[in-house]
């Protein structure tokens, strides 16, 4: 049997993926968690061999997630599950390890093919997501990794905060919520701030 975690933060996801698993017999689901740090604090003693990671998480980005996941534990073939079908979030998801991408509303045996192709160490896209791939004009554009703290500095800069309001308010120098911003502009390859803004929204990463 191919076990398999889920990481997702929306019950009916969860609940809709149990039944799809319950008609599957050599599918086993072993965990779900709704957080990704405590997916990952979880995994030592899974011994999975299949991980379906939704992007959007409440308490990590998961591109990132899926990084620290590969790195931690590269016997693990993780599927992408979300909702985003832009071709630099598909993009970005692969480069940091990801071997599958599957769209929420994919029909259900695309799930399970997906997790069959994966465990047999080949990649699977589904057909939304080829399609996607195939039609995208901007193939270069990969997605910055950004840290939780990078996230929280760059999400209350656009809410209008100063940059002592900032620290102030995550208990922080100014000059680390410069140091931050500074990055994040090298990140972004941009040169202020509000650019890194209209790129993070733009890549659902605020």
């Amino acid at each position: 049997m191919i076990k398999t975690v889920i990481i997702d933060d929306h019950p009916i996801v969860i609940d809709g993926l149990k039944n799809l698993f319950s008609s599957s017999p050599e599918i086993a689901l072993i965990g779900s968690y709704k957080k990704g740090y405590e997916a990952l604090e979880a995994l030592p003693h899974l011994h999975a061999e299949v991980v379906l990671l939704d992007i959007n998480l409440p308490d990590v980005n998961g591109i990132s997630l899926c990084a620290e996941i590969s790195k931690q534990f590269p016997q693990i073939k993780i599927i992408a599950l979300s909702l985003h079908n832009e071709h630099a979030v598909i993009r970005s998801m692969l480069q940091q390890g990801a071997v599958g991408y599957v769209i929420k509303n994919a029909p259900g045996n695309e799930i399970l093919e997906a997790i069959r192709v994966v465990a047999s160490n080949q990649q699977y896209l589904c057909t939304a997501t080829k399609i996607a791939m195939e039609n995208a004009e901007e193939a270069h554009i990969t997605i910055p990794l950004i840290t939780r703290r990078e996230k929280e500095v760059l999400h209350l800069i656009g809410k209008g905060l100063t940059t002592q309001q900032v620290a102030d308010q995550l208990f922080i120098s100014p000059h680390t919520v410069e140091s931050h911003r500074k990055k994040l502009m090298e990140k972004f390859e941009v040169n202020n701030i509000i650019s890194v803004i209209k790129l993070a929204t733009d890549y659902r990463l605020l």
